[in-house]
Parts: structure tokens; sequence; C-alpha cells
């Protein structure tokens, strides 16, 4: 209980990875939506804002997108809360979809 206050504070997802790779892998194995996106345009985030969600949509925690975006985890925190509130999205698997439903990020075949 400890450990999920923790990462809910932190701002981090509390999904095991495990379970997001589950939850994308069933996601992108399904047929495209027919309304052909969300309709929220791409051009609403900025290029960093834009980065975070790819880094969002791969699964990285705010410390791991801060480290590959080479800021601070409060900086990395605010592009993805940016985002979500741009895009209107409720949480960071709202972003994950956004990711893929608007082509920002695609599947990888293993």
């Amino acid at each position: 209980f400890l450990h999920a206050v923790r990462v809910a504070a932190r701002g981090d997802a509390l999904l095991a990875p495990s379970i997001t790779r589950k939850l994308i892998d069933r996601y992108v194995t399904q047929p495209p939506p027919t309304s052909g996106g969300t309709g929220k345009p791409l051009e609403d985030l900025t290029g960093r804002e834009r980065e975070a969600v790819v880094l969002v949509a791969q699964g990285l925690s705010n410390d791991e997108i801060a480290a590959r975006m080479v800021i601070s985890p409060l900086t990395a925190k605010t592009h993805v809360n940016r985002a979500m509130s741009k895009l209107r999205a409720r949480d960071r698997a709202q972003l994950v979809v956004f990711a893929y439903e608007s082509g920002l990020v695609t599947p990888h075949n293993p």
C-alpha cells in the first residue's frame, strides 16, 4: 500500500509494466476505430509534450521520461500533465490510446 501511495505521489502509473504491455498488445490487435482517430490535433502539443506522450506510450515513468529527455522529473511531469490537459485525457492510459490512434506511436512487431 505504501508503495502505491509513493508511486501515485510521484505521478507515476500504478500499473505494472507487464500489465501495461498486455493492455497495449490487446489494443493494437483490435481493428482500428471507425472514427479515424480521436480528432484531437497533434498541433496543440509542443514538441516536448509530444515527446513525453511517446515515452508515456512506451510505458516509461516520469523519472524515466526525465532521464530520456534530460530534464528534471518535475519538468517531465509538467509536460505529461500539459499534454493530458490539452488532449483532455483523464489518465496516462488515455494518452497511450491517443498516441496509437493518432499515429504518433506505432506497434512494433517482435
